[in-house]
């Protein structure tokens, strides 16, 4: 199944980060190429946290044969491995973010894990660079698509292109 994940970082060398959390999750086992990847963003942080740096943001998605709480825990292993505490206050600063947006047509939501990811609509930092690689994507349980979705968003935060490859 194809699955996007959204990328973050404020903590630290952010780009490097990135570049860093990419090549784990490629590591994982299960996860294939095609990869496609967006543009990397730059935003303020948002909620308790606002007071941190600003965070680097970006989306991939990759080709994924397994289930997706096996894709969650492998996610959630690389941002142990780069430093991000278990145990945390919400939105707190962070040398990796790691968060499934979507895994094919899948609808899930339980103690562990929502799918597709329950903010992702009214996240500027998160849909614009979905739309880099997926503008016509229609996320489960959403009307519209990216596009649209991004079109239509009330979310007055600035994202700003940061680099264009990474």
């Amino acid at each position: 199944m194809r699955a996007g994940i959204a990328l973050g970082s404020n903590l630290g060398d952010r780009l490097q980060n990135l570049r860093e959390g990419r090549a784990a999750v490629m590591a994982l086992k299960g996860v294939a190429r095609p990869l496609l990847c967006s543009r990397v963003y730059e935003t303020e942080p948002v909620g308790p946290g606002s007071g941190c740096d600003a965070f680097l943001n970006a989306v991939i998605e990759i080709e994924y044969d397994g289930l997706p709480a096996a894709l969650l825990d492998g996610l959630q292993s690389i941002e142990a491995a780069m430093g991000r505490p278990s145990k945390r206050p919400r939105n707190a600063p962070r040398t990796l973010d790691l968060d499934i947006l979507y895994a094919g047509n899948l609808v899930l939501a339980n103690n562990d894990i929502v799918i597709p990811h329950p903010r992702l609509h009214v996240r500027r930092f998160v849909l614009q660079p979905l739309h880099d690689i997926r503008p016509d994507l229609r996320l489960p349980g959403h009307q519209g698509t990216v596009q649209e979705l991004l079109n239509a968003l009330e979310d007055p935060a600035a994202v700003a292109e940061y680099a264009a490859e990474w």
